[in-house]
């Protein structure tokens, strides 16, 4: 699960990039039951948040040739060590560790195989806070085509342990969680999957957020509805809740689940 009391590679921020922010709020908003305002002095970025909790953001794509897509961010307390450690891994700095006008410290990454993502230190903005519960992050997924060389990358990185899951067709699941942490404090999943698997990502490995929601069926209705697709389900995952694998607008992927609950 994943917590608002943040550890070193935890999730802890989540925002997405889009070519026209006020039409991805629009869409988000039916979906997961946000609510939007803009930060003082920004005018290409939204605050995103459910029931007074925060919930991630939205800004402007800007980067020449990027898809519109998610971007995890995980917790780091030093973003400049951890951006060291990123190059020693054989990962790639896209932007180099700053100071968000005070309100946290990031820098962004790619790994060996060309997934994306980023580390967060909170300074005024504290991070996730809307998590687990409805219209919050549940979980983190990489699809990669070398489930290997990127968990290696990883763990160098922020020293995720790992257990492997099988999956039916004879495919490993592998579960990751924080270094140090019990097993119920699972963040993510990394799953090797074919080039031709990864067509909503133009082919190169990517992360994508798996949200909560209290209806997936419902909610998946409302994605269609607001003029994004679904490219799977809803449908039944045994022990792990009901789900939809959905599209955007603008093309960035995403998952709905209703999660099983004990």
């Amino acid at each position: 699960m994943i917590t608002t009391d943040f550890v070193p590679g935890s999730p802890c921020w989540l925002d997405l990039g889009a070519p026209d922010v006020s039409a991805a709020a629009a869409f988000y908003g039916p979906v997961l039951g946000w609510e939007f305002e803009r930060p003082e002095g920004s005018e290409d970025f939204l605050l995103a948040s459910r029931d007074g909790r925060t919930a991630g953001g939205i800004g402007l794509l800007t980067e020449r040739g990027a898809r519109s897509a998610w971007m995890p961010y995980f917790f780091t307390p030093d973003v400049h060590e951890t951006a060291a450690s990123v190059l020693r891994a054989g990962g790639t700095v896209r932007v180099e560790p700053r100071d968000v006008a005070g309100w946290a410290s990031m820098a962004q990454f790619s790994d060996p195989q060309g997934g994306q993502f980023a580390v967060w230190t909170p300074g005024r903005a504290g991070g996730l806070a809307a998590v687990d519960d409805p219209g919050g992050l549940c979980w983190t997924e990489l699809y990669t085509t070398d489930a290997a060389g990127a968990l290696a990358f990883y763990e160098a990185v922020f020293g995720w342990q790992r257990a492997d899951t099988p999956m039916p067709g004879g495919r490993s699941y592998t579960i990751v969680t924080p270094a140090g942490q019990p097993p119920e404090r699972m963040h993510g999943g990394v799953l090797q999957v074919g080039a031709a698997e990864l067509a909503l990502s133009r082919g190169v490995p990517a992360w994508h957020p798996v949200f909560t929601v209290a209806d997936c069926d419902a909610a998946t209705t409302t994605v269609r509805d607001g003029g994004g697709a679904v490219a799977m389900g809803p449908e039944d995952a045994p022990g792990i809740g009901r789900m939809s694998v959905c599209v955007d607008p603008s093309g960035a992927d995403f998952v709905l689940m209703t999660p099983v609950r004990s």
